[in-house]
């Protein structure tokens, strides 16, 4: 029924896309990872294709083994660059020459993420013209996750803008000594939506000064006066960074395959 949707949907055309590089330096080849019987791949793509406004996915790939594995379940794959420095640069590439709108990147190592949510991120988009770029947050549940560098946070003005990311936790409470109340925190989620031009034109941009410094390619968007709307999600999921939360993910997998076949028999 989504796609019968889509077909008749007008206006905007939105691309999600998956970069997927092979070397990944923590879990080398990870998005081929299979011990559930599907690629880490596919299962991101398959709860990418659950959005209902996302008009095409596809897959943007740096090794032949992965355009193999996309071949074998049925997923569009272009292949670019081994030397892209980001993901957004893969993207870039693959998109360079398509009829797109809306450029959604998705991060092909989170095989639960909500299908619910990359719709909310293309309707920022299309509720926002003039805003060139979107991205999601969500709240924090505890106070050792915001202390993690690892995790970025992200605080914003009273229009939903953002006003800065960070390895650190911001904003910083004086009264506290660092971190306050845990409602004024806010974690960014590795997803973005741009429009197709802004995407060609941002990448096309050198490395900011504050974007090498924390290592957040986002800030380039802000360093360079452009501005980024952030939506609010209640639920999220983990990527898939090392071997232990790919392990992780199979044990749920697993038993959520076992519960539903319970369930079947049941009925």
């Amino acid at each position: 029924m989504a796609d019968r949707n889509k077909q008749f949907r007008t206006g905007p055309i939105v691309v999600g896309v998956l970069p997927a590089r092979y070397a990944s330096s923590r879990f080398e080849g990870k998005v081929l990872a299979r011990e559930t019987g599907k690629f880490l791949l596919q299962h991101t793509y398959e709860r990418a294709k659950k959005a209902k406004k996302i008009d095409r996915i596809l897959v943007a790939a740096d090794d032949e083994r992965v355009k193999i594995a996309c071949d074998s379940f049925g997923a569009e794959c272009v292949m670019t660059s081994t030397n892209h420095n980001s993901g957004t640069d893969r993207i870039a590439e693959a998109v360079a020459n398509i009829n797109a709108d809306i450029i959604i990147n998705i991060q092909a190592d989170e095989p639960e993420i909500d299908p619910v949510s990359l719709d909310y991120l293309t309707d920022l988009m299309l509720q926002n013209p003039s805003c060139p770029m979107a991205t999601l947050a969500a709240a924090f549940s505890d106070i050792e996750t915001i202390k993690n560098p690892n995790v970025a946070k992200v605080i914003l003005n009273e229009n939903h803008g953002a006003i800065y990311f960070s390895r650190s936790a911001i904003p910083y409470d004086r009264d506290s000594g660092g971190i306050g109340d845990i409602n004024n925190y806010l974690r960014h989620l590795g997803i973005y939506a741009y429009r197709r031009d802004f995407l060609l034109k941002l990448t096309a941009l050198p490395q900011s000064r504050l974007e090498k410094i924390e290592k957040l390619e986002q800030l380039r968007v802000l360093e360079n006066g452009f501005d980024i709307i952030v939506g609010k999600v209640e639920h999220f999921a983990e990527g898939i960074d090392t071997k232990e939360q790919y392990q992780a993910f199979v044990e749920r997998y697993k038993k959520a395959t076992e519960d539903t076949e319970i369930t079947e028999i049941i009925k």
